[in-house]
């Protein structure tokens, strides 16, 4: 078997796909960027601002717990598992190709 293409699995799903599978929703949005409760670090508060995304570029920070990085860092993170099995179920739940580098 070959090894997952990361690049792939960030070319083929979005950082807004990614937020929705989170149940995140923005209680400010500006253009491309959103903020709202960080789905990480279990905020509760509607009114919270302290996680920012740019659906644009596929990035995210989170002001309050400092995680940051793009959609499969934080489908990673939100599901506490290590990027190659993060990268398999998050092309399974978007009913994706699981991308693979040439052997």
């Amino acid at each position: 078997m070959s090894g997952v293409d990361f690049q792939g699995v960030r070319a083929q799903a979005s950082l807004a796909e990614v937020l929705e599978l989170l149940g995140f929703v923005a209680s400010e949005t500006s253009g491309e960027q959103v903020r709202g409760a960080c789905p990480l670090h279990g905020s509760t508060s509607r009114s919270s601002r302290s996680f920012s995304a740019n659906l644009g570029k596929n990035t995210y920070q989170c002001f309050r717990c400092g995680s940051a990085g793009n959609q499969l860092d934080l489908w990673m993170a939100a599901t506490n598992q290590p990027l190659y099995q993060a990268a398999i179920e998050l092309c399974q739940r978007l009913d994706r190709p699981i991308p693979r580098l040439p052997r």
